[in-house]
């Protein structure tokens, strides 16, 4: 198959090292630039999903890359160039190993650890009587450590953070303060399009000369929650259970499935079908939230493609 992304090995001009995330490929062009490029890899519960998603990294890089320049009045950004619908060019930066993740609602993990009985989740309290998907009183930041091998992110507080040396306090209160901001943003931007911002997770690094900057991805449906904001009190009110656009839906299926990243766990056969319908859903995430109709790149030789707009930046 060659019109999905599952797995690159370019050898770029003055490369020094390339890293595979779970979904991100990242190429160290002569320790000053990185090439990252967005594959169509399926993440849930920490593990990779055998089956690529059509279109999925475009998706993701093209959602991105906008929103990164709808916030840059807001925070500074990694990003130099989109040479590809794939691919984003920016600075290196060294990453802060903690995940700025911020909630507005109890969904997703939040959720299932309240439903545990906890009220508190990275030192931060939760009230009493909520329901799933309720509103907070004011969005909280719950952080999770970044785990660079593969194994599941922890939640971690603002004090363990600071008292490990993970960061400073400085730098953890200009994140905090970049975190609430950009979450302002996204929730506004969101409301334009009748979505509902529910949670997201955003991460930073600094540059060379000290700079504190957001890196990766924003506002995608891998490191956010939307729900649409028409019926949302409705389905409230009735219990019912949110319209979402996010990837809490491939979670849930895996759930219904039997797998949710425990040891011992099979992950469910996914059938074409339903690669399809994930495609579909990511789609129909990227018209929402952008409300622009989503343009298909060409994938009859995507490897290539994606080479040859690198290598005509770089050449530049």
């Amino acid at each position: 198959m060659n019109n999905t992304i599952n797995n690159t090995a370019f050898n770029f001009p003055k490369q020094k090292s390339a890293y595979k995330g779970k979904v991100r490929e990242v190429y160290n062009i002569n320790d000053e630039i990185l090439v990252m490029v967005a594959s169509d890899r399926l993440s849930a519960f920490d593990y990779v999903m055998p089956k690529q998603i059509p279109f999925k990294g475009q998706i993701l890089n093209q959602i991105a890359s906008k929103m990164m320049e709808a916030t840059k009045d807001i925070v500074p950004n990694w990003i130099i160039a989109i040479p590809d619908p794939n691919v984003a060019i920016g600075y290196l930066c060294t990453p802060f190993k903690v995940e700025m993740v911020i909630r507005g609602y109890l969904s997703g993990h939040a959720a299932r650890e309240y439903k545990l009985g906890k009220r508190i989740i990275c030192g931060v309290a939760m009230p009493d009587g909520m329901k799933e998907n309720d509103k907070f009183p004011i969005p909280i930041i719950t952080p999770a450590t970044k785990a660079e091998d593969g194994d599941h992110d922890e939640d971690i507080s603002k004090e363990d953070i600071i008292a490990g040396e993970i960061m400073s306090k400085e730098d953890y209160e200009v994140l905090e303060k970049y975190t609430k901001a950009l979450f302002q943003r996204g929730t506004e931007i969101a409301a334009e399009r009748n979505l509902i911002l529910v949670d997201t997770k955003y991460e930073f690094g600094k540059t060379k000369d000290g700079n504190i900057v957001l890196i990766d991805e924003i506002h995608t449906p891998d490191s956010s929650r939307y729900f649409y904001a028409k019926g949302y009190e409705e389905r409230q009110q009735k219990g019912a259970a949110q319209k979402q656009l996010s990837k809490e839906f491939v979670r849930q299926w895996l759930i219904l499935n039997g797998f949710q990243g425990l040891e011992g766990q099979i992950i469910p056969e996914m059938t074409d079908e339903k690669v399809n319908e994930i495609s579909d859903r990511y789609i129909e995430l990227y018209e929402n939230i952008t409300g622009e109709t989503f343009v298909k790149s060409d994938v009859s030789d995507i490897l290539n493609r994606i080479e040859q707009n690198v290598l005509s930046f770089l050449d530049k």
